[in-house]
C-alpha cells in the first residue's frame, strides 16, 4: 500500500524541516511528500537560507505555481494528480504531528465504506484559553464515523472535516471527482458532503494528532468567516437547508461553562466580542451578492479567488 503526503506551501519557514522530519519518522512510512509551493521565490529563499537541509530528504517532490494560480481545492487536486499512491494525506504546512503514529492512525480510520479520515487538532503551548476551548470543542477525545444517518442529530457537523490533516482513499477520490477545482474555502467539507451523500463515511480519528492553532485578531476572524459565508452561499447543494448557527451557539455555551469552571469568566466578554466579529463576517459572506464589489474585495481574505473569475456582487 502506497501512501503520499500532499502539502500546499506559501512562504515556508524553517518549521517545514521539522514537519518533514516528523513525517520521515512515522511508524508507517510514506512514499512521497509532494510540496505544492505558491511563488517559487519564497521557496528559493528558504533553501538558500538553509543550505543542504532539503537535500537530506530523498522523497520530496516540489511543484511551483503562481499566487494567481493558487486555489484551495484546485491546488490540492493538482497535487493528487502527481501522486500514484493508494492513500494520500492532505496537510497544511503549519500542522505538526504530535508523535510517530499519525499516519498509522489515519490509515486505520479508512475502513469499509470510509472515504476520508481526519486528525485531531490540538492547541499549541502559546494558544490562549479561548483558542483552546475552540480546539477541544471541535476536536474532542472520542473518535467517530459520520454518515448520512447522522444528519438529523449532527446537522452541519456531519460534513465537518479538515484537510489541515486528513487521509483520503484514492479510489473513492477518483470515483467522486476529487476536490472542487475553484472554491474560496471549505473544499474539505464540500468533498466530505459529497462522500456522505454517495453513501460513504467520514471518520474522525482522535488518536491521530497534530498541533495546529491560530491566534487571529478580530479583524482576521471577520475576514476568515466572510469567506466561510461565501463558500456556503456558493454551494447550497451542500449547505442549503442545514443551519450552521446552532454550532456557534453550542460553542458559546461550552466556552461559558469552561471559563466558569476555571474561574476565568472575565475572559467571556472578550470571547463574545470575537464571536460578534465572526458572525458579522459570516452573515456578510452569506449575502455577498448583495454587497458592492469593493466591499467584497475589502472583506475577503482571499482576493485572488475573485481575480480568478468569480464575480463580486457589484458586477452580477
Amino acid at each position: 500500500m502506497k501512501i503520499d503526503v500532499i502539502i500546499p506551501l506559501y512562504k515556508p519557514d524553517a518549521g517545514l524541516f521539522a514537519l518533514l522530519d516528523r513525517l520521515e519518522g512515522q511508524t508507517v512510512s510514506v512514499q512521497d511528500i509532494i510540496l505544492m509551493n505558491t511563488e517559487e521565490k519564497y521557496f528559493e529563499q528558504l533553501v538558500r537560507g538553509n543550505p543542504g537541509r532539503l537535500e537530506k530528504y530523498r522523497n520530496i517532490k516540489v511543484y511551483h505555481l503562481s499566487r494567481r494560480e493558487f486555489d484551495h481545492g484546485g491546488t490540492r487536486h493538482r497535487g493528487v494528480k502527481h501522486s500514484d499512491a493508494d492513500i494520500f494525506i492532505a496537510m497544511t504546512q503549519d500542522a505538526m504531528p504530535v508523535d510517530r503514529f499519525l499516519v498509522e492512525e489515519l490509515v486505520k480510520g479508512l475502513t469499509d465504506r470510509v472515504a476520508v479520515a481526519y486528525a485531531r487538532q490540538l492547541p499549541s503551548e502559546r494558544s490562549d484559553e479561548l483558542e483552546r476551548i475552540s480546539r477541544f470543542y471541535n476536536y474532542p477525545e472520542t473518535s467517530c464515523v459520520k454518515t448520512a444517518a447522522d444528519l438529523d442529530t449532527l446537522g452541519i457537523k456531519t460534513f465537518f472535516c479538515s484537510n489541515v490533516c486528513a487521509a483520503y482513499r484514492r479510489d473513492v477520490y477518483d470515483e467522486l471527482g476529487g476536490f472542487i477545482r475553484h472554491t474560496i474555502f471549505n473544499e474539505d467539507m464540500i468533498y466530505a458532503a459529497g462522500a456522505i451523500k454517495a453513501g460513504y463515511g467520514v471518520a474522525y480519528r482522535a488518536q491521530a494528532k497534530v498541533v495546529h492553532s491560530h491566534s487571529y485578531t478580530n479583524r482576521q476572524q471577520l475576514r476568515r468567516n466572510f469567506d466561510l459565508g461565501v463558500s456556503q452561499a456558493d454551494h447550497p447543494e451542500v449547505f442549503g437547508g442545514i443551519a450552521s448557527e446552532a454550532e456557534g451557539k453550542k460553542l458559546v455555551k461550552e466556552a461559558y461553562r469552561r471559563l466558569k469552571e476555571k474561574k476565568e469568566l472575565y475572559r467571556f466578554p472578550g470571547f463574545m466580542v470575537q464571536c460578534c466579529f465572526k458572525y458579522t463576517g459570516y452573515l456578510l459572506g452569506k449575502n455577498y451578492r448583495k454587497l458592492p464589489g469593493k466591499w467584497v474585495l475589502a472583506l475577503t481574505d482571499n482576493r485572488e479567488y475573485w481575480n480568478q473569475g468569480q464575480k463580486t456582487g457589484e458586477t452580477e
